[in-house]
């Protein structure tokens, strides 16, 4: 079957326009509770607080209350995207149409990406009415931000696949990626951690992630960068690949 550009751009703007058809818990609702982040730690907190690594504390949290967000907002948008097509039926329609694997994913991880393209502007916008803060390498941040909302796209997709049940879609945003999100240096630098807990954070995948958004925002990471982004890029392909097997057997797609 030849790629159908078409299908693709269907289910994406259809997706996409979701985000706005919901725009009150889609897009309002995170960046407000960013916001009161900013206000309680970046104003409040960061005013009480000396500076870290030369950076001050508001502009210091940014990049981890970035990924917060987006972690949970795409893992959440994707996973509820293909989960609704299974839940009502209409999957069958889906699989039945002239549309491959390659156009389903341009579709619905593509738009869970784009729309936590779109959150991530409004918040960095939102974020310089309380900190004055500046991008030290812009472009690397764009693309650190890309991979990172592919990956988790990709990563909510297969969620969606596996869950039965709306129970299970909150299960992973809720009680893993945010905790370990909050663990994982959003509000603080893992240096300043004693051992063994030092060592313990290092465990954290998510210590990674924060770290290599905060080094293209501020030129300081706790750990090395190219192992940051290695680690993306393998937790992109990893789900990628898992999605491939999804879809060559069917698993809990067809039946």
């Amino acid at each position: 079957m030849s790629f159908n550009p078409r299908g693709a751009f269907a289910i994406f703007s259809f997706e996409l326009m979701r985000a706005f058809r919901t725009f009150f818990q889609s897009i309002f609702a995170p960046v407000m509770t960013t916001s009161l982040y900013f206000i309680v730690f970046g104003a409040a907190i960061g005013s009480k607080m000396t500076q870290i690594g030369g950076v001050s504390y508001g502009a210091y949290i940014i990049p981890g209350l970035l990924l917060l967000t987006l972690l949970g907002e795409t893992t959440s948008n994707a996973s509820f995207g293909i989960y609704m097509p299974r839940f009502t039926g209409t999957i069958y329609e889906l699989l039945s149409a002239p549309v491959g694997v390659a156009e389903t994913l341009i579709g619905f991880v593509g738009a869970a990406a784009a729309k936590s393209l779109i959150l991530a502007a409004i918040i960095l916008v939102t974020a310089s009415f309380f900190v004055d803060y500046h991008i030290a390498h812009p472009l690397l941040a764009l693309l650190y931000i890309v991979l990172v909302a592919a990956a988790f796209a990709l990563f909510g997709f297969a969620l969606g696949v596996w869950a039965d049940g709306f129970e299970k879609l909150g299960i992973v945003p809720m009680l893993i990626l945010q905790p370990l999100t909050f663990l994982g240096g959003t509000f603080y630098s893992i240096t300043m951690l004693p051992q063994p807990w030092r060592s313990i954070a290092l465990a954290n995948p998510i210590v990674y992630l924060v770290n290599g958004l905060r080094w293209t925002f501020t030129g300081q990471s706790d750990v090395n960068i190219w192992i940051s982004f290695a680690l993306t890029i393998a937790f992109l392909a990893l789900c990628a690949g898992v999605i491939a097997w999804m879809f060559k057997t069917g698993w809990r797609l067809r039946s």
